[in-house]
């Protein structure tokens, strides 16, 4: 059996988007979903596939991978580590070589991450603002869906606003559904120049949060005030603060460990310290009393690189809730899965459960991947 990795092919793609998704971290309508696309192939014609960052700067690099063997998966993580450092976050490659690696040995991620669990909750998260009115209804069909978590986003030019939205949810689901809010604090588009809430905000507004029994509050500060998080988390009683989705370097995680600065970690695999980092980042957490709930706001391969990882490190004790985009219309699973043969869907009761199937356990959509190809990668 070849094990070795014979060759790396890096594809681009745009699908269209009618209607245009609005973030709410973004003031520019985005009109295509792009998706960078990774696959690795052994030879034998096995090919593992990834995707996450657009891997500029990569073709540089590529030779230190090709004719290596593939399961050499701690080398290979330190390797596009230090790639990171010279060019862009290529850790796309890594979740492709694991899918590789799994498919070689016959078992899949989640078991080759730790094997925690096979099935792990979900919250649904949403990515539009929405009146009061309009998130209520939206929340109402989380519940229906069996969704037992969400959240909601803050950012909207008045911050009166973001509070009218929360207290209109909360007073009509206490007790139905966790919510959780995402501040959007802890980093910036290119063109936003504003500067994040300080401590004495911060903290102003995750009173109100307490208050009307939010289960967390995200990215309540930039990701290098560790100090501020840490003293923001002491005045709190039942809030949890979640962060460091975009937090990169092992000694940052590091010293939000040492200062306390989190309950939940949030680092997402595909565009921060990959695969077997956060193999090993989670067991510093989990040492602290701490839980480790990626991000996954991208496409179907980058959810289910985390998902694996969320399952594999986190045993059945463990409270955690795993991040789910899904705000229809403007942002549907089919939109978001559209390079998989199907889109990735939560049961009836807010979990997603893993297979047995070797690697990921996906399927590409080959004749959509194929009619969405492009050589950029812009969301306009």
């Amino acid at each position: 059996m070849s094990t070795r990795i014979e060759r790396i092919e890096i594809s681009f793609h745009q699908l269209p988007l009618n209607p245009p998704f609005l973030p709410a971290w973004d003031t520019q309508p985005r009109a295509k979903f792009p998706a960078t696309v990774v696959r690795v192939l052994d030879g034998d014609g096995r090919m593992g596939v990834g995707s996450g960052d657009a891997m500029y700067g990569f073709g540089d690099f590529e030779y230190l991978f090709v004719g290596q063997e593939a399961d050499q998966l701690e080398r290979h993580g330190a390797v596009l580590h230090n790639v990171g450092f010279h060019a862009g976050r290529c850790f796309p490659l890594e979740i492709a070589i694991w899918d590789l690696v799994g498919q070689q040995r016959g078992v899949p991620c989640w078991r080759m991450a730790g094997g925690g669990r096979r099935s792990i909750p979900v919250y649904a998260s949403s990515g539009v603002h929405r009146g009061p009115e309009e998130s209520l209804e939206q929340i109402e069909r989380y519940i229906a869906s069996g969704f037992r978590a969400a959240k909601l986003r803050f950012g909207r030019p008045r911050l009166e606003d973001d509070l009218a939205v929360m207290a209109h949810v909360a007073k009509n689901v206490a007790g139905r559904i966790k919510i959780m809010v995402d501040c959007n604090q802890g980093w910036r588009m290119p063109w936003d120049t504003a500067r994040p809430w300080d401590l004495g905000h911060a903290l102003k507004v995750a009173r109100f949060l307490e208050e009307h029994g939010v289960y967390w509050m995200e990215e309540p500060l930039h990701r290098g005030a560790v100090e501020d998080m840490a003293a923001l988390r002491k005045e709190l009683r039942t809030l949890l603060v979640a962060g460091a989705e975009l937090t990169r370097e092992p000694y940052e995680f590091e010293s939000l460990l040492d200062h306390d600065s989190l309950d939940i970690y949030q680092p997402d695999v595909a565009v921060t310290m990959g695969m077997h980092g956060l193999t090993c980042l989670a067991e510093k957490v989990k040492a602290r009393g701490k839980v480790l709930s990626p991000h996954t706001w991208g496409n179907g391969i980058g959810f289910m690189a985390n998902a694996h990882i969320a399952a594999g490190v986190n045993g059945p004790g463990t409270e955690m809730y795993l991040e789910y985009p899904h705000d229809p219309p403007e942002w549907t699973i089919q939109r978001r899965d559209y390079i998989l043969a199907s889109p990735i869907e939560a049961d009836s009761q807010g979990q997603l459960t893993l297979s047995d199937e070797p690697g990921l356990g996906i399927r590409l959509n080959e004749d959509l991947l194929a009619k969405t190809r492009s050589k950029v990668q812009s969301y306009i």
